[in-house]
């Protein structure tokens, strides 16, 4: 295997602001994952469901947008929660090129038994928004 030497050209890249906010990413998702064990659902399905909650139904693309997702990503979260019938996902009357996503009843419920959930995680991300000096994103309602 042949070693090269460090290139000081890259040494800018030490202060990427793409890379520190994927590992804020990683470390916010990490913390909301472990607070959703055990309630049998995922962080990101809980969002896709909290965001119908406020919302009611919506199309696709406008829910991608809701939730901060590629497309391609919340068709495969979709899938998932229409198995466990959580959610439907069918063509809107006025336009049948335009997919919509509707929370069902059970959808409703599994978003309420995950809000305890959702709560512990929410008041204990300050320190991991603090070590990546997002303390901004806390808001004034946050310690």
């Amino acid at each position: 295997m042949e070693v090269y030497p460090a290139d000081p050209a890259f040494l800018d890249c030490r202060g990427c602001v793409c890379a520190a906010l994927r590992r804020a990413s990683r470390a916010v998702t990490q913390h909301y994952e472990l607070a959703f064990r055990g309630s049998g659902l995922r962080a990101t399905q809980f969002t896709l469901l909290a965001v119908l909650t406020q919302t009611g139904p919506l199309p696709l693309s406008a829910l991608a947008n809701q939730a901060g997702m590629e497309r391609t990503t919340l068709t495969r979260n979709l899938q998932l929660l229409e198995a466990k019938k959580w959610v439907r996902v069918q063509a809107s009357d006025s336009d049948q090129r335009v997919r919509r996503v509707e929370l069902t009843g059970a959808g409703r419920a599994a978003a309420a038994r995950g809000m305890s959930a959702w709560r512990k995680a929410q008041v204990g991300i300050a320190p991991i928004l603090r070590k990546h000096k997002l303390e901004n994103l806390l808001g004034e309602t946050s310690d």
